[in-house]
């Protein structure tokens, strides 16, 4: 990702939280959400960020159609070598087509490649279809709980976790091993 992909990135991520999270998260909090605002974060955060962390977009004829970040675990509770999943969106167009799945192979053939032993995520309790994608790509619930507090209202959030030590990490999510892995 680029400091010019940033405009489309955040329109990914806001068009994804209002499509995926409408009737999780107050529609307030997804109403009030700004491309504007989001384009000018991402672009401070990639000009100073340290570089321990990678963000992917995935592209299609016409534009940006997917991002995925990912770097070190944010919390200091699980074993050293962990990386975690920050945020994975496709544009809503587009969801449902394999690009989630090639952006998420990316961050675990990477985390991989840099002896990375653990990979942990945190989604949205309420999120069944974002659950159960995880989980066809081996993520499993490690019992984990935070609540995460959206204009007022707590939306649970459970931490999925995947031992990339076991090969079984570079699937595509049906078992079938991703070319190059």
């Amino acid at each position: 990702m680029t400091v010019a992909d940033c405009a489309g990135v955040a329109e990914i991520r806001v068009r994804g939280w209002r499509a995926a999270y409408r009737g999780m998260m107050p529609q307030s909090h997804l109403d009030a959400m700004s491309v504007q605002e989001n384009t000018a974060g991402l672009r401070t955060r990639l000009r100073t960020g340290d570089g321990s962390v990678v963000n992917l977009v995935a592209e299609a004829p016409g534009g940006l159609v997917g991002w995925a970040f990912h770097g070190p675990y944010r919390d200091g509770e699980v074993a050293p070598g962990s990386a975690e999943l920050y945020a994975l969106y496709v544009h809503p167009e587009h969801c449902g087509t394999g690009i989630g799945g090639a952006l998420l192979a990316e961050s675990l053939r990477r985390c991989r490649a840099d002896g990375r032993t653990r990979f942990h995520l945190w989604v949205l309790k309420a999120n069944v279809r974002a659950r159960r994608f995880y989980e066809r790509w081996g993520f499993t619930a490690d019992g984990a709980e935070e609540p995460y507090e959206v204009d007022g209202v707590e939306v649970p959030e459970l931490r999925y976790t995947k031992d990339l030590r076991d090969g079984r990490d570079l699937t595509d999510g049906k078992g079938r091993r991703v070319a190059g892995a």
